[in-house]
């Protein structure tokens, strides 16, 4: 069976963060372990607190995976400090992992910040050169970027431009764009568009975190990452499709709409 690794905040609603990853995970078939950066009371509604996980404890969570169990991609969500940052791209530099998946999270889809300035910077220069591929959302292209984005002439530059910087594949991520959902990938010198639609259900918590850990548990699978992705955006699209609606704000996705039919329960 083929391994991912999720080094990310703790969602106690479920929703998102290692929650949401290791769901994905086990829904795409392959086994996922997790390395905790953050405890996080958050629902449907917002981030109520965060605890951050000590330096020393993220350390060795990563090396009682990676010493023990191989894994075949990683993915990273919410780093909240450049200390947890640095612990990271030392730890895969050391163990040599492969298909890492960068997703950078910034800000939290209730609009809570996750993420500091000096952090950013650290990500971007420390962990964005050993990914396979990053997966910001255009708040987080414009944030990394420091200009606008406003249609998809702008989001197939900033791909491009990242790229050129950090030197790893760049999906951008339109979900935030007015006009549609659809992504730009620029890897290896060439830009792939990957179609998609604004879904009318807006429970969205989490897709961040399920799309890169998808991506990653397709690289996992030998997938490459045009195809990673495409199969990716298709489990979000279905996810999302399936309408459920639980808290009282933007609710979670539903990760097992691909293999269970709750009305048949």
């Amino acid at each position: 069976m083929k391994v991912v690794l999720s080094i990310a905040g703790s969602d106690s609603s479920g929703g998102a963060g290692i929650q949401a990853d290791l769901k994905t995970m086990t829904c795409l078939g392959v086994y996922g372990m997790s390395a905790i950066t953050a405890l996080t009371a958050q629902n449907t509604m917002g981030v109520n607190a965060v605890v951050e996980t000590g330096i020393d404890m993220l350390e060795a969570q990563i090396d009682a995976c990676l010493s023990d169990i191989y894994a075949d991609a990683v993915k990273t969500g919410m780093l909240p400090s450049a200390e947890q940052v640095r612990v990271v791209a030392r730890k895969l530099k050391e163990y040599s992992c492969k298909n890492v998946v960068v997703d950078p999270v910034m800000v939290a889809t209730s609009g809570s910040r996750l993420m500091g300035e000096s952090t950013k910077t650290v990500m971007a220069n420390e962990l964005f050169p050993i990914a396979r591929v990053i997966t910001p959302n255009i708040p987080e292209t414009e944030s990394l970027l420091g200009t606008s984005i406003k249609d998809r002439e702008a989001m197939e530059w900033a791909a491009r431009k990242l790229n050129s910087i950090y030197g790893c594949g760049v999906l951008v991520k339109g979900g935030h764009s007015i006009e549609d959902a659809s992504d730009v990938l620029f890897d290896k010198g060439s830009v792939t568009w990957f179609e998609g639609k604004h879904i009318d259900n807006p429970n969205t918590h989490g897709t961040g975190c399920t799309l890169s850990s998808a991506i990653a548990s397709h690289l996992a699978m030998g997938y490459n990452l045009k195809k990673s992705i495409e199969m990716a955006k298709r489990y979000l699209a279905n996810a999302i499709e399936a309408n459920m609606d639980l808290g009282r704000g933007q609710g979670p996705l539903n990760h097992m709409a691909n293999i269970v039919d709750f009305q048949k329960i």
